[in-house]
């Protein structure tokens, strides 16, 4: 007989509920009085904080770490490493309405957040934007269109106010165009009002 996979390892609070048909990697935590919902995937060595909401068909990468009081609702997508602050807000209708209720997956509008973002502290995103790779959402800021990558953006609505490196240090650019981040290690080009990791 062919050897069977090791049962995976995860640390789910005795206060916590998870539900039926739901993947977690190995290494992940899940704390006090989070509720993980049926057909949701959360990836290896997450951290789910307290009183944190896991929707249904909600699909979270590896190494994401969620802090307390944060609902992930049906529609988002967390890539690798993202960082979701304290009473941080999704959000998955645009004209939410009690009278006309709108239920089911195909009134949902998809936000996605690319590898290795931070969303502040209370901050808001409205559905149906993409927080770029390694953008930085300021605390309180309220996200209402797609912020490019290595973004750094603050206020409502959000404004791009600079760039950060993949470690989220401030980029200071050259009159070329380039900039150096210590302790990412990499170099960093603004051309055309976007950022990328530069190989020169």
């Amino acid at each position: 007989m062919a050897d069977q996979p090791a049962e995976k390892k995860f640390t789910v609070n005795k206060y916590a509920v998870v539900d039926d048909n739901v993947e977690i990697g190995d290494g992940t935590k899940i704390w006090h009085f989070s509720h993980v919902q049926s057909g949701s995937k959360i990836g290896h060595h997450c951290v789910i904080g307290q009183n944190v909401n896991v929707a249904n068909n909600v699909t979270i990468g590896n190494y994401v770490k969620i802090q307390n009081n944060v609902s992930v609702y049906e529609g988002v997508e967390l890539e690798d490493y993202v960082f979701c602050g304290p009473s941080m807000v999704f959000t998955n209708i645009l004209d939410p309405r009690c009278k006309y209720p709108q239920v089911g997956a195909e009134f949902y509008i998809k936000t996605v957040v690319k590898e290795g973002a931070s969303l502040g502290a209370n901050s808001t995103i409205v559905c149906g934007h993409t927080i770029g790779r390694a953008a930085l959402v300021g605390a309180g800021a309220v996200v209402t269109k797609d912020v490019p990558d290595f973004a750094l953006v603050v206020g409502n609505p959000a404004r791009i106010v600079g760039w950060v490196s993949e470690a989220g240090k401030k980029l200071a650019f050259d009159k070329d165009g380039y900039a150096y981040c210590e302790k990412s290690k990499k170099k960093y080009h603004l051309s055309n009002g976007s950022v990328k990791e530069s190989t020169e």
